[in-house]
């Protein structure tokens, strides 16, 4: 498959003749063919010196589509599906242009930059102006990405050069200053369906345009062969079946019914009927497409919206009046900007909505390095082992430091618990964190030998006054699950600034540290996750362990369910909980296939060597402006659902998730060598939202009910509360909403100006509001 753009070739050189309204699909080579013609470059030159106009003979390219209907460059014609993803910065200021040039190329190879690798093309006007043709960020339309990019090029925005039909003109070969190996470059399914479910999720068509703009019968047919014929040309035949309105749909139809003072038993009455769709076409046949009408029809008139009558009604309707760029009247401009924002809100909240609802996808592009560590994973297992090796990794770094929001200095302590059922494979995090932990295991063999034969001498000597002394440069990062305290805080403060590391089996092992207070190996897990923390003991013995190390401790642990949920039962509040990240294994049907590992073979360790040392030769303070920016965004985006939720667990819990969700992103950034990649950013946000999910899944119940010293009926993760609500409501209603899903009263005036204060809703007397 290749990918085209729609080009005009029609360079005839009779001026008379308007060409400009074709363009045919091209590929690449056939576009590097006609940009080599000697008479192109001729007709380039006798316009630089002069010959003004022959500007309008040179041959164009349409950079926002590959094809046209019929090859016939307009809005009516537009096949949403042939969008390419791309748009053309047209810089006319001359004074500017190398400038724009320059600071486009250094976007382009800035890493982890928002615009990393998405400049295209760069070329010369006839004009000796620019053209910088760039990819859209994910989710941002023809207008807005050549807003952010003229920003960032220090040029001016021309609005009128972002229409979806938009053409420039060509020169030749040797005008071409920048050509990505991208270039032209079909893109791939999954980013494909990504870039259009981001538009769809906004309420646009998967072109970015609002819906509007063109008939669903273009759309439906523009897959098949031959003519396609649209509202603008004559009655269409075809009836697509209807659908259920959705909720955009049907906030516009009541809207338009409203003004036209239209009731839904107007559509019942036999011998109005006629004249009250006819009436209701003429509102909304700007706002909806004839598909959507009939959709809406099958539900205000379900037995006779299929008459002859009203479907040629329809028919005649949109043929004679709909006109995509006629000017919305003021209702209709009102109505459809509400719809629109409606639309795009609901599916914001809709998706915070789902996330504590399932457990959040995997992102399908990870991070190199987690691309890496997961290759011989099986599907099913992939996200366990994406969390997981997460403390095995940080365990490498020494006397590293990165700077939070906060200003406060953290260190990469990193603790994982998977817990899943009986017999999930949860054995699938073994391998990755064993190759991980490789090196690190090679040296403290060394170490125990050391020490072995340190002791072998000293019981030797017996109670001898020359005993020797304990060798220097001890340093041993793993250690034995069964260890106890005494021992732990000799091995931290032995380690000259690196971590230890434990993986335990089963999490019940850590109750070898409980201590007589019965709670050290909690207090272990707070302190290690704390800053600067100190965890040691004093005795008065000459022959006792008095040592006060800082708290450098990661490890990783498995458990089922219901034992992990047992074995933090008695400090559900008390800070351990939102110090770990949390992963799962999904339970699998019975008698399913038994998944297949790949080989943990030489060549994996070799691909693994160059990000282990760059995390070992890392050395103090690091700052990476990516991460921090990253977290920024995370942090909002919890206060976000917080807010919506008014979920207090979610919200406590987010504070210390987010800070492992950071320091993961800084690992991961220090394993890269220190350079950031795009995809890290999507990794971490579902890293959080994953781990957020573990804890809500399996502790938020009881979290709950240990704060408020009741039982709490309910579901277990959060839900949204404005969703639950009719769209006009009284404080009455956002009472009772919060009494069912277990909320006191007694905050709902404070919930309630806090969404007023959002725009979320408007108020609309003093005890009613509506959502915006």
């Amino acid at each position: 498959m290749k990918q085209m753009i729609a080009v005009n070739t029609k360079h005839t050189g009779d001026r008379s003749k308007d060409h400009r309204g074709y363009a045919e699909p091209m590929t690449s080579e056939q576009l590097d063919g006609l940009l080599s013609e000697g008479w192109l470059k001729k007709m380039v030159a006798d316009i630089r010196a002069g010959n003004e106009k022959l500007k309008d003979e040179l041959p164009f390219a349409c950079p926002h589509y590959a094809r046209f209907n019929n090859n016939h460059r307009a809005q009516a014609d537009i096949l949403p599906e042939e969008f390419t993803y791309m748009t053309c910065v047209d810089v006319d200021d001359k004074e500017k242009v190398e400038q724009a040039i320059k600071r486009a190329l250094e976007l382009n190879s800035e890493e982890g930059g928002d615009w990393e690798d998405m400049v295209r093309r760069i070329d010369y006007s006839a004009r000796k102006k620019v053209h910088i043709w760039v990819m859209l960020p994910v989710g941002k339309t023809i207008a807005e990405t050549q807003e952010l990019f003229c920003k960032e090029l220090g040029v001016p925005y021309d609005e009128s050069c972002t229409t979806p039909e938009r053409f420039i003109y060509l020169t030749g070969k040797e005008e071409e200053i920048y050509r990505s190996e991208h270039w032209l470059e079909p893109l791939s399914e999954e980013e494909l369906n990504e870039r259009r479910e981001a538009f769809l999720n906004r309420g646009l068509d998967v072109d970015g345009r609002n819906l509007r703009v063109e008939s669903l019968e273009v759309r439906v047919e523009s897959s098949h062969a031959g003519c396609v014929e649209t509202p603008s040309s004559k009655p269409s035949t075809l009836n697509p079946k209807p659908t259920k309105a959705d909720e955009r749909i049907r906030f516009i139809a009541e809207g338009v019914m409203k003004e036209k003072g239209l009731q839904w038993s107007d559509f019942q009455n036999e011998g109005g009927r006629h004249t009250t769709v006819k009436v209701f076409l003429g509102g909304v046949v700007q706002l909806l497409n004839k598909a959507e009408v009939n959709g809406i029809l099958s539900e205000l008139m379900p037995k006779n919206w299929q008459d002859e009558n009203i479907q040629r009604l329809v028919n005649d309707f949109y043929a004679k009046y709909y006109n995509p760029n006629q000017k919305l009247c003021r209702f209709q401009e009102e109505l459809f900007t509400q719809s629109l924002k409606m639309a795009e809100e609901n599916a914001q909240l809709s998706t915070l909505n789902s996330q504590l609802s399932t457990p959040p996808t995997m992102p399908k592009k990870l991070p190199k390095l987690m691309e890496l560590l997961t290759s011989k994973t099986p599907g099913m297992y992939k996200p366990a082992v994406a969390h997981a090796v997460f403390p095995a990794l940080a365990t490498h770094l020494c006397e590293v430091r990165f700077e939070y929001t906060d200003h406060v200095e953290h260190e990469a302590t990193l603790m994982n618990c998977l817990m899943a059922e009986t017999g999930a494979g949860k054995g699938c995090i073994d391998q990755p964190i064993e190759h991980i932990m490789a090196d690190i295991k090679r040296r403290d063999k060394e170490n125990e030998r050391r020490e072995a034969e340190w002791k072998k001498d000293c019981q030797k000597k017996g109670a001898n006054k020359d005993k020797m002394v304990r060798p220097e440069g001890l340093v041993i990062q793993m250690i034995d699950p069964d260890m106890t305290k005494p021992a732990l805080v000799t091995r931290m403060d032995e380690a000259e600034g690196h971590f230890v590391y434990v993986k335990l089996n089963e999490l019940d092992l850590f109750e070898q540290l409980r201590g007589q207070t019965g709670k050290q190996h909690f207090q272990l897990m707070c302190l290690a996750f704390d800053p600067g923390a100190e965890y040691g003991q004093t005795r008065i013995g000459t022959q006792s362990v008095t040592a006060r190390p800082q708290c450098r401790f990661n490890w990783n642990a498995c458990t089922t369910v219901l034992k992990g949920r047992r074995f933090f039962s008695r400090v559900l509040t008390d800070g351990p909980i939102s110090r770990i990240n949390f992963c799962t294994i999904p339970e699998q049907e019975i008698g399913g296939e038994q998944p297949i590992y790949g080989k943990y073979d030489a060549a994996f360790d070799e691909a693994l060597k160059p990000y282990i040392d760059n995390l070992v030769s890392a050395r103090g303070l690091i700052g990476c402006q990516q991460a921090w920016r990253l977290v920024k965004k995370l942090q909002e985006e919890c206060a976000e659902f917080a807010r919506l939720s008014q979920n207090a667990t979610y919200w406590n819990l987010s504070h210390r998730a987010c800070v492992i969700a950071w320091l993961k992103a800084c690992v991961l950034y220090v394993a890269n060598g220190q350079k950031w990649e795009k995809s890290i950013e999507d990794f971490i946000r579902w890293s959080l939202n994953y781990d957020l999910w573990c804890k809500m899944e399996f502790f938020g119940e009881d979290i709950e009910k240990a704060n408020k010293g009741e039982e709490r009926i309910g579901q277990r993760g959060p839900r949204n509360l404005l969703e639950m609500l009719p769209d006009v409501f009284t404080l009455e209603d956002a009472k009772r909403v919060r009494r069912q899903v277990g909320l006191d009263t007694k905050q709902t005036s404070h919930m309630v100006s806090n969404w007023k204060a959002r725009k979320y809703i408007s108020q609309i007397s003093d005890l009613s509001f509506q959502k915006n």
